[in-house]
């Protein structure tokens, strides 16, 4: 059986992460996104800037008070440690659940927006024909905001492959379990390893550039026509 390469390694445990990463944050951001969308109250403000922090603070900064919130000697830890009988810092679980904070904004903000210019007139009508919240929403809202979704998503999974200072504080940097390829390169560089490391960093620019011109390209039509219906 052919040997995974270190790079290899860290190329599974970046889709891994990102794939799980972005699952969650789906899951967490679709609900906040609407709640947020539909908030009338003062403290909205400060909620969304609470949201938003990742957009502006220091990697560093956030991967340290995860490190120390992840810590068996803090509460957070103390918790996984007492469930799962394993230590959260340095661990795939702490890289995924750090990239779901760092990540947050890039897919509530987007579902936000489309939320907030969907209107109410639609939703009023399918209660008028008594469907259930749910109905309503796969229903109304998912076709009508689609478009969003897939920025949403794609946004979260691209800005979470892309990660490094985070990853770095609260994973470090094992080999097969917390090394994802953002550390892999700054490894190459440190070595003057520059072949390998032009060769992740030239792949990660082109999957970058692909991966955006295919959520302009499948967002472009429908954003017309949701102008329109609103």
């Amino acid at each position: 059986m052919t040997e995974i390469s270190d790079d290899g390694l860290a190329l599974i445990t970046t889709l891994k992460m990102a794939g799980l990463t972005t699952f969650f944050l789906m899951i967490i951001g679709t609900p906040l996104a609407w709640f947020l969308a539909k908030m009338k109250s003062k403290s909205k403000v400060f909620i969304e800037a609470i949201v938003a922090l990742p957009l502006v603070l220091p990697p560093t900064v956030l991967g340290f008070y995860l490190l120390i919130a992840f810590s068996p000697q803090y509460l957070p830890g103390q918790i996984w440690q007492e469930i799962t009988g394993q230590q959260l810092a340095f661990s795939f679980s702490a890289l995924v659940i750090g990239s779901i904070f760092y990540s947050l904004p890039f897919v509530v903000q987007p579902l936000q927006k489309a939320f907030e210019q969907l209107g109410s007139d639609y939703l009023e009508a399918g209660a008028m024909l008594r469907a259930g919240p749910l109905d309503r929403f796969f229903t109304l809202v998912f076709p009508m905001t689609k478009a969003s979704f897939i920025t949403a998503a794609s946004l979260g999974f691209a800005h979470t492959v892309g990660e490094f200072g985070v990853v770095l504080m609260i994973g470090g940097n094992i080999p097969g379990e917390t090394r994802v390829l953002s550390i892999a390169l700054f490894d190459h560089v440190e070595a003057f390893n520059y072949a390998q490391a032009h060769t992740l960093a030239i792949s990660l620019v082109i999957a970058s550039l692909v991966l955006l011109s295919m959520i302009y390209l499948l967002n472009h039509r429908p954003i017309k026509t949701e102008k329109v219906v609103s």
